[in-house]
């Protein structure tokens, strides 16, 4: 086993079995290829026996599962063998395990380590070994959430604030802001001043950002939520393009049985029109909640229907939602509108086909039109013909191609372990690498 081997492998679940098949092996009652595959430097598998025989209580055996992958330096094997130890009432042993990777400068066994620190009663320990890496905008919020454990507020306010008051690399005022390291400094001075209980600096400080939503939310809004300032977060509702404030002050309102008052904030016009999409599809989704499926069908058809409305997401989410409400006619005749307008039909628009014939009834119908597109999509005929208890054939035409970890995910529910294994262990090679292979004028790297 080699540690960089291992992290290429995770990071791109290149040439082994990946998360989501490892628990399908196990689901299935193959167990014992999960266990004899962890032996052979398969780490989901390992990671996953692990957890099978920690709950089991089998703490020594679990340990030596992962015991060979923590002894090449890995740092995720490390984490996760120190997570267990912290979960066994064994804390002191998981940071000493896992201290020298943080102290290596190992990004994320910092911000492991530090967490362990803090939950362990050493939060001035952990503030002390992040305190060097407060530009670093992960690592600078574990600091402020290590800091209040700490009694360390002020000391992380003064970092941050240094950090904010720094000279700018840009000469341009327009760029001020842009040049903070970490670029979530404002937000996370902002707060410590909240939970300091001085929310009116939070405030001034959060109305100076340039970036408002961050992750589909607005630390501001979210502020003004939880302190009851509904009339303040109205008006910065109403001057915010973006939607995010809107929807923050629409679950407000929703959450205190003010519907009405949701769907109104839902519907102001928005400048934006990535503003319109958002708060559209949020109007959506609550009306549905509420059960009230026609009107959140007319919000749709009218996203679709307005200019640049026809992308396929927005068509997509139509189509589905008709589906949800027992109406995929509907849908497929809003398609065939399209393709009657156009003249034809592109492909994204095509597969959101599939499924409503599906939902119609017309199962065999949607697999004969997929098999004869000029696109063909071997994946998307596969998964019609598995959904139709057709996997042998599915199977079939997914060797035909290079199918990789859907035909290995077939081949698994047909009861084929040792040949899904061996795919996903050794994929084909891609077209590229074989023509270096074959290839005459290709010259071998010797």
């Amino acid at each position: 086993m080699d540690a960089a081997d291992l992290d290429y492998k995770t990071r791109t679940y290149a040439a082994c079995i990946p998360p989501h098949l490892v628990s399908r092996l196990i689901e299935l009652g193959h167990t014992d290829e999960v266990e004899f595959q962890a032996r052979r430097g398969e780490w989901f598998c390992a990671r996953e026996q692990a957890r099978l025989l920690a709950e089991q209580g089998r703490r020594a055996e679990a340990s030596e599962v992962l015991a060979p992958y923590v002894a090449t330096g890995w740092w995720k094997a490390v984490e996760a063998m120190a997570a267990m130890l912290e979960e066994w009432g064994r804390g002191d042993e998981a940071i000493v395990l896992a201290r020298p990777h943080a102290e290596a400068g190992e990004r994320s066994a910092l911000g492991f380590v530090a967490r362990l620190l803090a939950r362990h009663g050493r939060a001035d320990e952990a503030f002390t070994l992040l305190r060097p890496h407060v530009e670093d905008a992960w690592l600078a919020a574990v600091l402020v959430d290590v800091a209040e454990g700490a009694g360390r507020d002020e000391d992380a306010a003064a970092l941050l604030t240094a950090c904010i008051d720094a000279p700018r690399s840009c000469d341009d005022a327009s760029c001020s802001r842009r040049g903070i390291e970490p670029f979530n400094a404002v937000d996370l001075l902002a707060a410590i001043r909240e939970r300091q209980g001085r929310v009116e600096e939070a405030i001034a400080l959060l109305h100076t950002r340039e970036t408002t939503s961050v992750n589909g939310r607005d630390q501001l809004a979210d502020l003004l939520a939880r302190h009851d300032r509904i009339e303040e977060l109205r008006e910065y509702a109403a001057a915010k393009s973006l939607g995010t404030a809107a929807q923050c002050l629409a679950e407000v309102l929703e959450a205190r049985g003010d519907v009405e008052g949701a769907i109104a904030v839902y519907r102001q016009p928005r400048r934006s029109g990535f503003g319109r999409n958002h708060v559209a599809v949020r109007l959506v989704e609550l009306l549905v909640r509420h059960g009230r499926g026609e009107e959140a069908t007319e919000v749709l058809r009218s996203l679709a229907d307005s200019p640049g409305g026809e992308e396929d997401w927005i068509v997509d989410m139509l189509c589905t939602h008709y589906a949800d409400q027992g109406r995929p006619e509907d849908g497929l005749a809003y398609l065939d509108a399209l393709k009657a307008r156009d003249g034809e039909e592109a492909w994204e628009f095509f597969r959101i086909r599939l499924p409503l014939l599906v939902a119609c009834g017309r199962r065999e119908e949607a697999i004969h039109l997929a098999m004869t597109h000029p696109e063909r999509d071997t994946w998307a005929i596969a998964e019609l013909l598995a959904d139709a208890g057709r996997t042998e054939e599915a199977v079939a035409l997914l060797e035909q191609d290079d199918g990789g970890s859907i035909l290995a995910d077939y081949l698994i529910d047909l009861g084929r372990i040792k040949e899904a294994v061996a795919i996903l262990q050794h994929p084909k090679p891609s077209p590229a690498k074989l023509l270096q292979v074959d290839d005459p004028t290709h010259e071998p790297p010797f």
